[in-house]
């Protein structure tokens, strides 16, 4: 049995850190802090992380037959995330992404590569009944080739009572969605948007009228506020999560903090926290994660997630 199955990206991350990196055209050479390559990919971030707080899981992604599947494929397995269902296509390069991060701020460019081969039809459905529950990241990245199957594969796993959670990340079309979204979030149990994924998704301008639009398609929804915390909605009830202070220095970079988040929260739903307190234990690991470069490099085990989300605060209400 396996405690979380996730779906979605995996590619490695070619991480450039520095006050300044506005790169100069016309063949000019600038100097920055560190470049690194680490494990990318929303999904594969949160895989790595929900490994780490000690659950069972397994990562259903595509990458292609070269040198940067292989690390991806490597880097999974020494953090103890099930490989094996990940698909190797031959004659098909990784999908690659450059994260330009300064503090807490970063520039995204990604080449898709194999993993938008990825389709439902991947993912066979004894694999879903293994699994506790179900999460798929980076939909939009993936939505002409896992979209059209996601609400059936979202219907069969909550059939065999697996749980379900769907974070949109960006969407580079600047499109939000269409029936074919709205028919997968109906047999969705949590929604995991940050703060203007929300508003694109819902057409709304502000988060207060953006989140009674999503829940009305179904879902519970966990809207991340960054260093604010979360906002957690669950139905008409509303939950505020507010992390304690910290110093903007302390930050290293937010790459992946959103992930680690998802795998925090969903590590809380399956220790049979409420919705509030697994939001909390979702704000400690993505807090956790800033403290590094790269999305998992700072990802912290059960028992350190667990000290930190006592310093987070849980208010009834909008604030």
């Amino acid at each position: 049995m396996l405690d979380l199955l996730v779906v979605g990206d995996c590619n490695p991350d070619v991480l450039v850190c520095g006050d300044d990196l506005t790169p100069e055209f016309g063949q000019q050479e600038k100097l920055v802090d560190s470049i690194s390559l680490v494990a990318g990919g929303s999904a594969a971030i949160t895989a790595i992380a929900a490994a780490r707080l000690g659950l069972r899981v397994a990562l259903a992604a595509a990458v292609g037959a070269d040198p940067a599947g292989e690390f991806m494929l490597r880097q999974l397995t020494a953090d103890g995330v099930d490989a094996s269902y990940v698909r190797v296509r031959p004659g098909v390069t990784t999908g690659m992404t450059v994260a330009l991060s300064h503090g807490t701020d970063r520039a995204i460019i990604t080449a898709t590569g194999a993993m938008t081969s990825l389709t439902a039809r991947d993912i066979r459905p004894d694999l879903l009944r293994r699994a506790r529950h179900l999460h798929v990241s980076s939909y939009f990245l993936l939505a002409r080739s896992l979209g059209p199957g996601l609400a059936r594969m979202f219907a069969q796993a909550r059939a065999g009572s697996t749980t379900t959670s769907l974070d949109t990340n960006w969407d580079p079309a600047g499109r939000w969605g269409g029936e074919q979204l709205r028919a997968a979030l109906a047999h969705t149990d949590l929604l995991l948007p940050n703060e203007a994924e929300a508003c694109h998704l819902s057409g709304e301008s502000t988060l207060r009228a953006a989140v009674p639009v999503l829940t009305a398609m179904g879902p519970r929804v966990v809207v991340k506020l960054g260093a604010s915390g979360a906002l957690c909605a669950d139905g008409t009830e509303f939950h505020r999560i507010e992390q304690p202070a910290r110093h903007a220095d302390a930050v290293v970079d937010t790459t992946g903090a959103g992930d680690c988040f998802n795998a925090g929260l969903i590590a809380g739903l399956l220790r049979s926290l409420d919705l509030p307190a697994a939001a909390a234990l979702g704000c400690a690991v993505g807090s956790a994660s800033t403290l590094a470069a790269g999305g998992t490099s700072a990802a912290p085990t059960l028992s350190a997630a667990l000290a930190l989300a006592d310093a987070v605060t849980i208010r009834p209400g909008w604030h």
